[in-house]
């Protein structure tokens, strides 16, 4: 089932997000003085490797005339033909930037590789140093193998461009075959060449960056920090930025290893691969640890071990599954991509070996299909050879475009419900999501579901003093049998003053479900109704079965604000004494902010004989010592804590229709510096002695006007308030 209520919000600010240029309609006046209207007519690529199937040698000289291309099964006519060779390249300059300065603000603006024809019948490789995710030796490592590819393997024939990502991410060294500026540019990454990064920031740790055309966190920064999705949207942004450069490229990723969050990162890892794919863009990954020693004690960077995981196994598979489960972001990316993984080596030449092999030389065909519905269906693509001695390979098929405006009512409800259905995710509005869950009985939950679409993808149309929008939501909840068993479908309207610059909000779309315990699947597709871009978000749900745990603990809702909601009668748990807290789903706060804190605690243990307090007759009690639960959070940073709040002691059920100790916390923040934080609830039972530390991750950026003060000095407050 389904709460039917749902609430939006303009949220806090946010930096405008960056779009590259958008290739389509065009607008030329004519002798008359009028506008003649041109459509640019799509073309379709794609590259072609001919090997010898005896002895793999790339097979040239081919024409137009050889090749056969079938778009789903019919002939399409070649319109465009060429043949890529590096070797062709050998005798040009060797020393080439194709682009004079390189800025961050050219990566955002789509002008990577500013002048594409110069980049004919040459390899393109960009290397791509995720600093984030590297400790010192790790940079130290990569930086060594890619000065050794520089000085010793680097062909005339390569250009190469350097991308980097610490606090943001930024285009380094536009593609160049110029060695000295290469190796001076890897010099810096670590610090051998120039001033290199501040101290202790190789590995990642949070500073202070630039707001200007130098700097730019990937895509929507404040949501991406503190998880793997950073890095994901990051590749993403380098693939669009190439997309009109006909040649493949390749991507040499150095990273210290990516761990998906269970599968949160599942649409965004897609969005990555398929922006790769539509880029023709091969990934390698390389993993920049190397061979890693795992001995089972640990290693001297961790605490002693206790209990005896030591000498039963257990130690050994948790370093190996955690090893596991950091490349295995890596290798899905280049298995889904075209490129290789390269792990567990100290040796990191074969990686560039495999990307000079694998772009020798190749053929580009292209095509206008016959097929001329804009109706973003996959379209399979076959390619024949008229001779039996040889072996392809290229693009299996592509996804055609899709055009909004001129579509009917039904086809566009059509089209929301197929990518609904579509296992492809839709990557052209950002879209983020958060589900809650709180106990109402034993054997149901509700389920708050808040969604988050940046307003700079917002397109509005002028009407008056006022902007008017609307957003088109749809989505639906399955169980582990597939079945859906919640489904959603909004349009959500929206009304703004010009003044409110809607392009620096967010808007936050908030809707429940009411579960049972188990496994679930979570998808959503949003609309923007003016250009008719899409973007879908789908995840995993695991609503827990409480009653096999001993502290049952609900979501711990992280909220900066709190709005009226007079509601007299409402199952959302988020709604107490007519307010509503709105979950902040980023977990970005600025200092000037409060930081509030909601969790409820079930079934604590009470004394024999205590009688319980009424409830639904679904819900049962547990019986035993007197209700005592105590609870505190903490604030790390870097492993050190630096703020408590003060502990609070409920000794009472106060809702007893859900037979539950809700707390509720104030932090001013303004006793936090800006930086990343590590937040610790700690929650004890006293009585029935079972306790929990849930901890999560927290970013507090500097306030509009705000002055530290000392922890000390402004503490947060606790409460059992129901």
């Amino acid at each position: 089932m389904r709460d039917v209520r749902h609430r939006t919000i303009a949220a806090v600010m946010v930096g405008l997000l960056a779009t590259g240029p958008v290739a389509g309609r065009a607008q030329q006046p004519d002798q008359s003085g009028g506008f003649t209207l041109k459509v640019q007519s799509d073309i379709v690529l794609t590259n072609v490797v001919v090997r010898d199937k005896k002895t793999g040698e790339v097979v040239k000289g081919l024409k137009a005339s050889d090749f056969t291309i079938l778009e789903n099964g019919k002939p399409q006519k070649i319109a465009s033909f060429d043949y890529q060779n590096v070797d062709e390249a050998a005798v040009l300059r060797e020393k080439s930037t194709v682009v004079g300065k390189a800025s961050i603000a050219d990566l955002v603006n789509g002008e990577f590789a500013a002048n594409p024809a110069s980049l004919r019948d040459h390899r393109l490789i960009v290397m791509f140093f995720d600093l984030s995710s590297m400790q010192p030796e790790d940079v130290d490592r990569a930086v060594e193998a890619a000065q050794d590819y520089v000085n010793k393997k680097m062909q005339p024939a390569d250009l190469v461009a350097m991308v980097s990502m610490d606090t943001g991410l930024s285009m380094d060294q536009d593609f160049t075959s110029d060695k000295t500026a290469l190796l001076r540019g890897l010099g810096k990454y670590n610090g051998t060449e120039g001033t290199g990064f501040a101290n202790g920031n190789e590995g990642g740790n949070s500073s202070g960056t630039a707001d200007d055309g130098s700097s730019f966190t990937s895509d929507d920064s404040e949501y991406n920090a503190l998880n793997t999705d950073r890095e994901l949207y990051a590749i993403r942004t380098i693939a669009k930025s190439l997309e009109r450069v006909d040649q493949k490229k390749s991507l040499l990723y150095f990273s210290g290893g990516l761990t998906r969050q269970g599968i949160e990162n599942q649409a965004s890892m897609r969005a990555a691969t398929n922006e790769a794919v539509k880029a023709n863009m091969a990934i390698y990954s390389v993993d920049s640890r190397g061979l890693e020693a795992l001995p089972a004690v640990g290693t001297a960077s961790t605490g002693s071990l206790r209990g005896t995981s030591a000498y039963s196994g257990g130690a050994m598979q948790s370093q190996l599954d955690a090893n596991f489960g950091s490349q295995e972001v890596l290798a899905t990316l280049s298995s889904d991509t075209g490129g290789k993984a390269f792990f567990d080596s100290n040796d990191l030449a074969p990686a560039f070996q495999q990307v000079q092999h694998d772009t020798e030389a190749y053929y580009i065909l292209g095509f206008h299909s016959t097929d001329t519905r804009r109706d973003g269906s996959y379209r399979h693509l076959t390619v024949k050879l008229n001779r039996n001695d040889a072996k392809m390979s290229y693009r299996p098929g592509y996804y055609a475009p899709a055009d909004f405006f001129h579509q009917k009512s039904e086809d566009r409800e059509q089209a929301l419900t197929e990518q609904l259905r579509s296992d492809l995710p839709a990557t052209d509005v950002a879209v983020y999501l958060q589900a809650l869950y709180f106990r109402m009985d034993d054997n149901k939950f509700f389920v708050p579901v808040s969604l988050i679409v940046p307003g700079s993808q917002i397109h509005s149309v002028k009407n008056g003093d006022r902007d008017k929008a609307n957003i088109d939501v749809i989505g639906e909840v399955k169980n582990a049998q597939g079945i859906v068993v919640g489904n959603v479908r909004d349009t959500v309207k929206l009304a703004l003053d010009a003044a409110q610059q809607v392009q620096k909000k967010n808007i936050q779309y908030s809707t429940g479900f009411t579960l049972a315990p188990g496994k679930y699947h979570l998808k959503f597709v949003v609309r923007e109704n003016q250009t008719g871009a899409m973007g879908s978000f789908e995840t995993d749900l695991q609503v827990p079965d409480l009653k096999k745990t001993p502290l049952k603990l609900s979501s711990i809702v992280l909220s900066s604000q709190r709005v009226p909601n007079t509601a007299k009668k409402t199952i959302n748990p988020l709604v107490r004494d007519g307010v509503e807290w709105i979950p902040n789903v980023p977990h970005v706060f600025r200092q000037d902010q409060h930081l509030f804190f909601l969790y409820e605690v079930y079934d604590p243990t009470r004394q024999k004989g205590t009688p319980a307090p009424a409830s639904s007759p679904g819900l049962t009690r547990r019986e035993g010592g007197p209700v005592r639960v105590l609870t505190s959070i903490e604030f790390l940073n870097g492993g050190v804590k630096v703020y408590e709040t003060p502990l609070v002691e409920a000794k009472l059920v106060n809702i007893p229709e859900r037979a539950a100790v809700a707390f509720q916390f104030d932090v001013p923040l303004t006793q936090l510096k800006p930086g990343s934080y590590v937040c610790q609830v700690n929650v004890i039972d006293d009585a029935g002695g079972s306790f929990s530390f849930p901890r999560m991750a927290i970013m507090v950026q500097p306030g509009t006007t705000v002055a530290i003060a000392p922890a000390d000095q402004v503490p947060g407050s606790g409460t059992n308030k129901p």
